[in-house]
Parts: C-alpha cells; structure tokens; sequence
C-alpha cells in the first residue's frame, strides 16, 4: 500500500544527484544542439550536412534505446548510466580535433548512443527511488533538470562559440559532461526491482503496458517538433522579431508548472491535471495561429509551457504505473523513444507542410492533433487508471 503523500520521502542523495546528472548532461547537449549544424555547415558548405548532423544523433537515440532499456532491466542501472556518461563525453571532446565531414557524423552517431543509454537510465534510476506515492511529483522536479538546461545551454553555447570559437564550446561541454560522470559514481549504487533480472523478460525490447501513454506523448510531440524547428521562421514569416525569448518564457513556463502540476495530479489524480493541460496545449497552438505580434507569440508560449509541464510528466508517471517494477527500463525507453520519434518526425512532416502549404497550417493542423491526442488518452487509459490516479 502506498505512503500517504505527507510522509513519503522524496528528496533522497540519490534523487539529488541524479537530477544533477541530468541537469549536467542536458546543458551539454544543449549547448551542442544549435552550434553543431553551424559546425557542419562551416566544415562541408552544405545546409543538409547542418540537417543530417541533427537527424543522425536523434536516430541514433531512437534506435538504441530499446535495447538500452532492456539492459537496465538484466544487467542494472549504475553500468549503463557510467558507460553511456562516458561515451558522450569522450565524444563531446572529440569534436575539436574534427577536419573531415565523414568523421563528424561517426562521432555524432556514437554521441547519440551514448545519450540514449544516459538519458534511459537517468529516467529509470529516478523512477526507482521515487516513492509512488509522489511518483508525479517526483518525475517533474527530475523533468525540471532538463528544462533549465534547455533555458541555459543554447544561449550558452551560441554565445561561447561567437567569443572564442568552437574549441571552447567543445572543452566546456565535455567538462560538463566529464563532471556528470563524476557525479554518476557517486550514486549509491543499484536499484533494481524486485526480481530484476529473473521475473522480467529477457530480449523484449518494447514494453507493452507504456505503450497507451507513449502513443499520446507521440502525438503531443509531433507539436513540440514544429515549435522547435519552425518557431523562429514562422515568427519572421509573421514580422516578428526577437522570436528567440518565446523559447525562454517557454523554458520559465515549464519551471513554474511541472512541481506543482505532479503534486496536484498525485493530490487529485492523474486526469485532473492531464485534461485541463492538454486544453492549454491546443489553446496555445490556436493562438499562435493567429499571432501577429510578439505579444502573441509570448501569450502562446506561456500557455504551451503552461500545457506541455502539465502532459508531458504526467503520462510519464502513467508510464511507470502501469508497469511491472522489473519492466521500468524497458518502459523508459519505450516512452523516451515516442518523444523522441515525435519531434524527429514532426520536424520533417511540418517541413513538407510548410514547404507545400505554408507556415500556418503547421500550427492548425497541430492544434488538431492535440485533441485527437486528447480523445486517445481518454479511450486508452482514463478508464484503465488505478482509482487513485484518475
């Protein structure tokens, strides 16, 4: 039976120093995020290099994670974590010795596989040590980590890369992501569910039970890869300047919203949180629809921080409840993988829209899904949510 929410421990070492793990890895690559198609671009001349240098990392991502998730599941967290931290940050460092094009797409690919198996282990180690009965809670303060990396790195890293050069942008990165690792060997040590390593199955690499709440993340995500690849070109196709602080009132909204939405939705239940979230969501689309000043474009993106910091965590949390504990690993992976095809695949599907129909139905068409994403929890999961949790 679960801990009544007023006692059960949340702030543990090992939640704090996973969070700071997370925080550490996702300033890294967040700094990386906008120099490396700069990079790319520099070094071969060609705009798809700047396009395939981002596409390659996600792939990679998607592709292993799965595999990753299942070995959390049989060999254990705290391996996977440290080998993965290695892996992104010998190849962060890797960078500035770079000349040909060919090799920094190899590095990038490594790059990607040693951020799915960080990022999947990250997730399933603070899912581990949160108490169910904040589970919700628990999973947007880890989720906050990545959000004030998001506020920080991009700025960060552009702003390096234009006063010392590249050589800088890389050394910090890696340092940042040396002293993740550092801080990685510091957790305790294992935390495997009961019966890990027996009771789960062995070469199942997708987890059936995630796969309701990752399907509606699927969709949510399809909208965040339009606003973050076309936001900027949709805001100067509007006249709008200084597009770039609709990405940090974004990040501020996020921040304000995901402890207090996971508090409420392990007070109320999960639905209480998630259905009024996903109506901000659409709100937020349809005002960018219509946006012709940055006031606009501001509203729109505190309503969608406002949104996204209610959904996203939330279906997280409904992820790990659904599932066996020997099976979070797996879950993980199948729900990170959803977010990351999401955008992935938004970002090239709402480029033949724009391409074909213009900047507007991207945003539209995305208010669309969010109620068809909407319609989909509620067929899929409300019903099927413990009493407690809906």
């Amino acid at each position: 039976m679960n801990q009544p929410i007023a006692t059960a421990k949340l702030w543990s070492k090992d939640f704090l120093l996973v969070i700071a793990v997370n925080f550490l890895v996702f300033t890294a690559m967040y700094m990386l995020l906008p120099t490396l198609p700069l990079y790319a671009q520099d070094m071969s001349g060609s705009q798809s290099m700047a396009g395939l240098i981002v596409g390659i990392f996600t792939l990679a991502a998607v592709a292993f994670r799965p595999w990753f998730g299942n070995l959390l599941d049989h060999t254990g967290r705290k391996n996977i974590l440290l080998a993965g931290m290695a892996i992104f940050a010998v190849t962060t460092a890797a960078y500035s010795g770079t000349t040909l094009i060919i090799v920094l797409l190899a590095i990038r690919l490594l790059q990607g596989i040693g951020w799915s198996a960080t990022t999947t282990a990250t997730g399933t180690i603070a899912s581990d040590v949160i108490p169910a009965a904040r589970r919700a809670e628990g999973m947007a303060y880890f989720g906050m980590a990545s959000t004030a990396a998001m506020s920080v790195g991009p700025a960060w890293g552009l702003y390096l890369t234009a006063q010392s050069g590249y050589s800088s942008l890389f050394a910090l990165a890696a340092g940042l992501a040396a002293l993740g690792l550092a801080t990685a060997c510091l957790i305790k040590g294992e935390h495997p569910a009961p019966g890990i390593g027996k009771t789960a199955r062995r070469g199942v690499m997708i987890e059936k039970t995630a796969v309701p709440p990752s399907l509606v993340l699927l969709l949510v995500s399809f909208t965040y890869g339009g606003i973050l690849t076309f936001l900027p070109a949709y805001a100067a196709f509007r006249g709008v300047a200084d597009s770039g602080v609709f990405f940090t009132t974004f990040a501020l909204a996020l921040l304000l919203t995901r402890p207090l939405m996971g508090r409420s939705a392990d007070k109320f239940g999960f639905s209480a949180v998630l259905l009024p979230g996903m109506l901000l969501l659409a709100a937020a689309l349809l005002v960018l629809l219509f946006a012709t000043s940055l006031t606009g474009f501001l509203i729109a993106a505190v309503l969608y921080g406002l949104g996204f910091g209610s959904v996203q965590p939330i279906l997280n949390a409904i992820a790990i409840t659904l599932t066996r504990p020997e099976r979070r690993g797996a879950a993980n992976a199948t729900f990170m993988s959803a977010m990351d095809t999401g955008i992935g695949l938004g970002a090239i599907i709402w480029g033949v829209v724009a391409e074909k129909l213009g900047f507007t139905y991207i945003y539209g068409c995305s208010a669309a899904l969010i109620l068809l994403a909407l319609g989909l929890y509620l067929i899929l999961l409300h019903k099927r949510l413990p009493a407690n949790a809906n």
